[in-house]
């Protein structure tokens, strides 16, 4: 089957790999129909490379079900399926207690296990998830990060009516503005440096947008918050620099979540820093998209509302291509980063669905 493996750092290859075997009596074998390119992709092409030379890479993907091991009674072949990529040990005290996001031993494929940058992949069934009417495989693609989105606004005590912030409009940023509206959000700001991303913002749901190349946001967002700031402020660009600048967005005793993951160290100044302090803010991390029961409401939550439609991923797709393309992609990505046409890119591996 064709692939695409990650070798090092700028070292992805479209090679040929031996289609996965079914082993196992309760996993199943899926044919990959769209698979997405996770910012956590990009780093780690660029300068992180692969926990396991030579790996097959992906894993926000959907499919249809081809095979199915003797213990699989949950689907047969032919279903429409999305599939949680995450594995948790089980064992360690974060499990026992429930917290999966947690687990000392969290892995997904693409990582250690053969991902779905392929036309083929395999996995336990406890992590497949049927696909309801109406929710193509393109939309379902990005199950995933709509999941990962999910988990850190239930972090978070957000309640309907609240003031939202959102920097960062890249594709995590654009599922937090419909993940703040579908929590009960009277106002969502959208704070980014990119016309066209902040354009799309709109598109989904902000109701305020703020460009802040040229001036810091908390200084434009005053008079959409009467000066106090909002209730939650959410960082999804993963940006030194505006992982230090959400900090002065929330109001007295507001919430911070960092969803984003800057690759480089995040230095603050004291103006930043006293935020937290004299404010009383509550800072919050979120990490994955699993919770217990395995995989988690995020999942069943995300299902639920793409089926109604009230989460609309269509306008986040900004490119469709061949798995062919991936190495010319990810080069382009590296050489052309200031190219802010690519909100989230999909594979389609085995042809267009």
């Amino acid at each position: 089957m064709k692939t695409l493996n990650l070798y090092g750092t700028q070292d992805i290859r479209y090679e040929e790999r031996p289609a996965p075997v079914l082993n196992r009596e309760d996993h199943v074998v899926i044919k990959v129909k769209a698979v997405g390119v996770c910012g956590s992709d990009i780093s780690r092409y660029k300068k992180l490379g692969p926990y396991v030379e030579g790996m097959t890479f992906g894993h926000e993907f959907a499919g249809e079900v081809v095979e199915v091991g003797s213990d699989v009674n949950t689907m047969v072949p032919g279903d429409r399926v999305a599939a949680c990529p995450t594995f948790c040990c089980g064992e360690c005290v974060s499990c026992l207690k429930g917290d999966l996001s947690q687990c000392e031993h969290l892995t997904l494929i693409g990582a250690r296990h053969p991902g779905a940058y392929a036309e083929y992949v395999t996995l336990p069934a406890s992590n497949v998830l049927p696909l309801p009417e109406g929710v193509d495989y393109d939309a379902a693609a990005m199950i995933e990060p709509s999941s990962v989105v999910a988990h850190g606004f239930y972090r978070t005590s957000l309640q309907p009516g609240s003031s939202v912030a959102v920097v960062g409009c890249g594709s995590i940023g654009l599922l937090a503005i419909q993940w703040a509206k579908i929590f009960g959000a009277a106002k969502v700001i959208a704070i980014d440096i990119d016309d066209q991303k902040l354009a799309v913002a709109k598109r989904v749901g902000a109701d305020e947008v703020v460009h802040s190349r040229n001036a810091v946001a908390h200084e434009q967002t005053a008079d959409w918050t009467v000066g106090q700031g909002v209730d939650l402020a959410v960082e999804c660009a993963g940006s030194p620099i505006t992982s230090e600048q959400v900090l002065a967005l929330p109001k007295k005793g507001g919430e911070v979540l960092y969803m984003g993951i800057p690759y480089a160290d995040v230095e603050l100044k004291r103006f930043y820093f006293e935020k937290i302090v004299r404010n009383e803010l509550k800072v919050i991390g979120s990490w994955n998209a699993i919770s217990s029961p395995f995989p988690g409401k995020e999942w069943d939550a995300t299902l639920h509302y793409m089926q109604t439609g009230q989460l609309n991923v269509k306008p986040l797709i900004s490119h469709r291509l061949a798995l062919e393309e991936g190495p010319l992609l990810f080069e382009h990505l590296i050489e052309n980063s200031s190219d802010q046409s690519f909100i989230k890119v999909l594979f389609h591996p085995n042809g267009q669905p």
